[in-house]
């Protein structure tokens, strides 16, 4: 399993390898309650140059492949999300890191970025397994992972100490090659993409 940067095409976004280029759209986009439960944000918020340096900060991952969310109606980037802990001796990753602008939140984005990135790790990358977790504080994210067809498979307590100090507790979620025929089914009918 080899994952490398790639776009990733779909009818209302595309997903491009993260880059300085959409450092502009995304400090317009970033804000700090977008990142309350995340590990790493601009330093400052509405700055290009902080936002660059973010970019370069996900880009250096080991073992993470950071994408922008560009809209294609906009042609703007509107967040982002990463494949990350890769594992391709277990043949397995985390889709993670994921934040977008409120204006992109509630809408076709996140359910259609998380089918584009499941899709090319299932059918592209050949994996058993991909993994999800979120902060167990953050009931909107958890939902939508209900809401994708993933299943809740527990809590990781006292798993991670955020920026300002807060220990949260993680929840994982995770979708296995077996389930990803159904998992796709309702996403392309829930997306409107042919079959």
């Amino acid at each position: 399993m080899n994952v490398e940067p790639i776009v990733l095409q779909g009818r209302g976004l595309r997903l491009e390898p993260l880059a300085a280029r959409h450092a502009a759209d995304l400090a317009r986009a970033a804000e700090p309650e977008i990142f309350r439960y995340l590990l790493d944000s601009p330093a400052v918020f509405g700055d290009v140059a902080a936002t660059e340096a973010y970019i370069e900060r996900q880009r250096a991952g080991a073992d993470r492949v950071p994408f922008a969310i560009v809209d294609l109606a906009s042609a703007r980037a509107v967040g982002s999300t990463s494949y990350m802990t890769i594992r391709p001796r277990h043949r397995g990753l985390e889709i993670g890191h994921t934040w977008l602008a409120r204006s992109a939140q509630g809408t076709h984005v996140n359910p259609e970025a998380k089918f584009l990135l499941l899709r090319h790790a299932f059918e592209r990358l050949d994996c058993l397994r991909v993994e999800l977790k979120t902060d167990g504080r953050n009931a909107q994210s958890q939902r939508a992972m209900t809401r994708l067809g993933c299943v809740r498979e527990g809590v990781l307590r006292r798993h991670m100490v955020l920026p300002d100090g807060f220990v949260r507790d993680t929840v994982m979620f995770s979708l296995l090659a077996e389930e990803w025929p159904k998992v796709r089914e309702q996403l392309t009918a829930r997306l409107g993409y042919a079959p």
